[in-house]
């Protein structure tokens, strides 16, 4: 188990079993082997499969996992009892992981034995599994509560009956990295075994624990996707590993392009998804929204990108809202082959900012929808007709009624009607006048929510039909549903009354 060379740092993956002890998650078989056979392809260099002695399916489902030819060592969990030992040695593995309390508190309460019972326990049952020919993985459980000199002593057992690794578990997620320093150069200073790490995110520094380790000598982390484990978790792989990897300099065996993928795999698998600002998987790690931000990545994305979003499986992706900039939404609406005129940008960037600023979360669909419309409405310079003002009234045993006032072709006309409901009446309004004056009638009326929600954005379809035949679409997207229709329905006017003229129809 020593490290492949100086700059190598080994990852020992507990997903399967210190992963899977996150409150309320519960594999099947066929579930571990897909996380198994992933995290192979991963390149994790040791898969903690689980803990045999548990129940007689974990013992199926690690001797399964052991048997599957996977490209990486496979452990089994033992406690310091030779029956445990033996059901992880069943189990075909390569590495059996023994592990005992030695703080002064867990000595008593979990075990109940003495601190020479301890040492005892440790050198026997290293030793059993080493005469079994397995590679031994040894943990002084709540290593960081323990007694300086009584974890070195216990270290120094289990060096002596010949194991591979010796691993300090952070058990309860208590330490500060400079602490947890200290501890490994201490535990250094007494033995010449490889030394691991096991850190929980009680305080949320399991990650930066590990990195403290590492620094003062530790060759191996242990980690999990996603940080599942027990309470608040593990040290996160994937933020281990782009650590180790961007800000180290140091090696793994991971394939840091397949990190995006495993997480997403072993979230829909365990059910516990991670949020949305978590780095490295997290959905919004490689998102841009302020101006000042989407302008640096676009020009060149080291300005706001400590991490090339390809290594980790990742695309960049920038968010159109109330701090988005001109440049962000243009190479956004690019990349998907949607060129606006500058004046067309100009009124999309405002309606992303007007939604922005009232809370409203502006999707990939909102601001397409929004860019259609604006791409397709008439410029001011060509309309013919124009909506000066509008007034709605609805509600409760209230005829929804709606009066309109608009300008055709320089003058100013006012008309007012009732509907079924406020875009029906406002509707009826506006037809009063133009059916009049235009000759155009409404044909088909679409009315889409874009995304859920109370405050989704509405994008309307219309079609006009003048007294010719002749049938036009026009479409707008707002929050408020009646001025996207009356929007879609004064748009598909003008360009009836622009196609009517231009053909010398008036």
């Amino acid at each position: 188990m020593k490290a492949k060379n100086s700059d190598y740092i080994r990852i020992f993956d507990t997903t399967l079993r210190d992963g899977e002890q996150t409150p309320g998650v519960s594999l099947t078989m066929d579930d571990k082997i897909e996380i198994a056979r992933q995290l192979s392809k991963l390149g994790v260099d040791v898969i903690e499969a689980g803990s045999p002695m548990s129940s007689e399916g974990e013992k199926r489902v690690v001797k399964e996992i052991a048997k599957a030819g996977l490209e990486t060592e496979i452990c089994g969990l033992a406690r310091a009892t030779k029956s445990d030992i033996d059901d992880a040695i069943d189990c075909d593995v390569d590495v059996v992981h023994v592990f005992i309390p030695t703080s002064p508190v867990q000595m008593k309460y979990a075990v109940n034995m003495t601190p020479e019972q301890v040492l005892s326990a440790t050198f026997d049952h290293v030793d059993y599994v080493k005469k079994h020919g397995l590679k031994c993985e040894f943990s002084p459980m709540d290593a960081t509560r323990s007694e300086p000199k009584f974890l070195k002593k216990v270290c120094q057992a289990a060096e002596k009956a010949k194991a591979d690794m010796l691993n300090i578990p952070d058990t309860v997620g208590i330490m500060i990295p400079k602490t947890m320093g200290k501890i490994i150069e201490d535990v250094r200073t007494a033995v010449k075994t490889p030394i691991s790490i096991h850190c929980h995110d009680d305080f949320g520094m399991a990650v930066a624990n590990s990195l403290a380790a590492v620094e003062a000598g530790a060759t191996q982390v242990h980690s999990t996707i996603n940080g599942l484990g027990e309470r608040a978790g593990n040290a996160s792989l994937e933020e281990v590993v782009m650590a180790l990897h961007m800000i180290y300099k140091l090696k793994t065996g991971i394939n840091s392009r397949l990190l995006y993928s495993t997480s997403r795999m072993v979230a829909t698998l365990t059910g516990v998804f991670v949020q949305a600002n978590k780095a490295i998987v997290g959905e919004n790690a490689f998102a841009h929204e302020s101006g000042i931000h989407t302008r640096g990545v676009t020009v060149k994305p080291l300005t706001f990108e400590p991490i090339k979003p390809e290594l980790v499986g990742r695309t960049r992706k920038l968010v159109a809202g109330k701090l988005a900039g001109t440049r962000g939404i243009k190479a956004e609406l690019e990349e998907v082959g949607i060129h606006p005129t500058d004046d067309q940008m100009k009124e999309i960037v405002q309606r992303v900012k007007e939604l922005g600023d009232k809370g409203k979360m502006v999707t990939d669909a909102d601001l397409l929808a929004l860019t259609s419309a604006v791409m397709g409405e008439v410029i001011a310079e060509e309309k013919i007709v124009d909506l000066c003002d509008m007034a709605v009234v609805t509600g409760i045993k209230v005829i929804p009624t709606a009066s309109v006032r608009l300008v055709l072709d320089g003058k100013e006309y006012i008309a007012a009607e009732t509907g079924v409901g406020p875009v029906d009446s406002v509707l009826k309004a506006i037809q009063k006048l133009t059916s009049n004056l235009a000759k155009i009638r409404l044909n088909e009326y679409r009315l889409e929510a874009i995304t859920g929600g109370s405050n989704a954005v509405a994008e309307v379809v219309i079609k006009v039909e003048d007294e010719h035949g002749h049938i036009v679409s026009a479409r707008a997207a707002r929050e408020d549903i009646v001025m996207a229709s009356v929007e879609a329905m004064i748009n598909g006017i003008n360009k009836c009354l622009i196609k009517q003229r231009k053909l010398g129809k008036k």
